[in-house]
């Protein structure tokens, strides 16, 4: 089964490393999605900048509004994406709980809905484009 991992992070604690500590905890982080490939379970994935750095889009009256960065009430923001190939839910948490990401703020896991994905895939090979 395929799992689309969010990583979120507080930015109050991303910013209290040092330069040395943040190229450490990368490394760590690094080194475990090794761990995940050689196991056949990392499948990609994506790092994001800073919520500054992207929009929101919201269908409004008709229209669609765009809105500066993300708006949220929370002190998390999304980091980035990891999927992953476990045998379930219970496999991708275990996968996951060991992820030195985890130290940064929480990863929300959830399981690919294989059936819309396949219809993308339909109509991916329909067209004959790569995305």
């Amino acid at each position: 089964m395929k799992f689309v991992c969010l990583g979120y992070y507080d930015e109050s604690t991303f910013a209290s490393y040092s330069e040395e500590e943040m190229k450490a905890h990368m490394e760590a982080c690094f080194a475990y999605d090794d761990e995940l490939r050689r196991g056949g379970h990392f499948l990609g994935g994506e790092a994001l900048q800073g919520g500054e750095a992207g929009v929101v889009l919201r269908h409004r009256a008709g229209k669609t509004a765009v809105t500066d960065g993300p708006y949220s009430e929370t002190k998390e923001h999304l980091g980035g994406i990891l999927l992953l190939e476990a045998r379930d839910l219970n496999h991708a948490i275990a996968l996951m709980s060991k992820h030195p990401g985890v130290r940064f703020g929480p990863f929300e896991v959830r399981p690919a809905n294989e059936e819309i994905n396949a219809m993308i895939a339909e109509r991916t090979a329909a067209l004959g484009t790569d995305a």
